[in-house]
């Protein structure tokens, strides 16, 4: 990988008379912390969801260990993706392009912060889960950020495979296993991954082409585009309220999942008829895209909220 444009973007020394508090905030930010918020809630929710209980310091340890592991993905991803991050809009501002990280100290930062993560949940809690938990951080930096992001329009359809790990570990942290349930968890956050990546990458779609990243619109067009987005929100329609049908949650929830799934088919209709000039079809992609956030946040927090009598129990304090 060269790193002739990173460097010809660095803008001043990593560190160099930085406050410490400026320094910390750098480091924070090469967790992606926007991106763990929704990996720790669907961590949680597979924590809430999955049968069994576990104790509220082990259920915390697990839930850590979640967000650290995805942080230093993260973390390692903006390592690998410095010289195309300095010549995107969207991540040109990022720590490592702005000079404000060295690379080989984030790269390392990602490292240590993944060992530290999958060693605290196999000792503390099972090896099952940290055994995904590892398995979720390679393939994220091996699979999609090294070998599939800029090599295939595919990238997002297998790649988001990383994303949809997180469920199935906070499920795993309670019952040490993969059962069908925690699987479709997985499946319903793999199934969302590419109309929500794509919602942005639409609006988005100069960026990755300037950089060589081939991204389906950049690639295929945005009218395939928009036709792939509104396949994957019909899949998701039935597909959602399923943890109703195999009895993870009550019926309130299935309804509620179909009903944000007519939604989110809805705005990719929207999508599909908008207009191909650049101008006019952004608000309705964008409209989409932040949709597609209420859209998981608010399955996951249905689950969790049609386990809420139960999780007195959950938590091992019921006796």
């Amino acid at each position: 990988m060269s790193d002739s444009v990173y460097q010809r973007s660095v803008t001043a020394a990593s560190g160099s008379g930085q406050p410490v508090r400026e320094q910390v905030q750098d480091y924070w930010d090469l967790l992606k912390p926007r991106v763990m918020t929704l990996v720790v809630f669907s961590g949680i929710a597979g924590l809430i969801v999955a049968p069994g209980s576990l104790h509220p310091v082990l259920a915390a340890v697990a839930i850590l260990c979640i967000a650290v592991s995805a942080g230093a993905a993260g973390a390692i991803n903006m390592w690998y993706d410095r010289d195309i991050d300095a010549v995107m809009a969207r991540t040109k501002r990022r720590p490592i392009p702005t000079g404000r990280v060295e690379p080989s100290e984030a790269l390392a930062f990602g490292i240590v912060l993944t060992i530290f993560s999958v060693m605290v949940m196999g000792l503390a809690v099972n090896w099952t889960a940290a055994a995904l938990l590892a398995l979720a951080t390679l393939f994220y930096v091996f699979v999609y950020t090294i070998w599939l992001k800029r090599r295939t329009p595919q990238n997002i359809v297998i790649g988001g495979a990383a994303g949809a790990f997180p469920p199935m570990i906070g499920w795993a942290a309670v019952t040490g296993t993969v059962d069908p349930g925690s699987i479709l968890l997985f499946g319903l956050i793999f199934m969302w991954t590419p109309p929500h990546f794509w919602a942005l990458s639409l609006y988005r779609c100069e960026d990755y082409a300037k950089v060589g990243v081939p991204m389906l619109p950049v690639v295929a067009g945005k009218a395939a585009t928009k036709r792939q987005m509104l396949l994957y929100t019909l899949l998701l329609l039935p597909l959602a309220p399923l943890p109703a049908v195999m009895g993870l949650t009550g019926w309130l929830y299935g309804v509620a999942a179909l009903l944000l799934g007519l939604a989110f088919v809805g705005h990719a209709l929207r999508v599909l008829r908008s207009p191909e000039a650049d101008g006019e079809d952004h608000k309705p992609a964008k409209a989409m895209f932040k949709f597609s956030l209420t859209y998981l946040f608010g399955l996951f927090g249905l689950m969790m909220l049609d386990k809420a009598p139960g999780l007195v129990a959950f938590v091992g304090l019921g006796g």
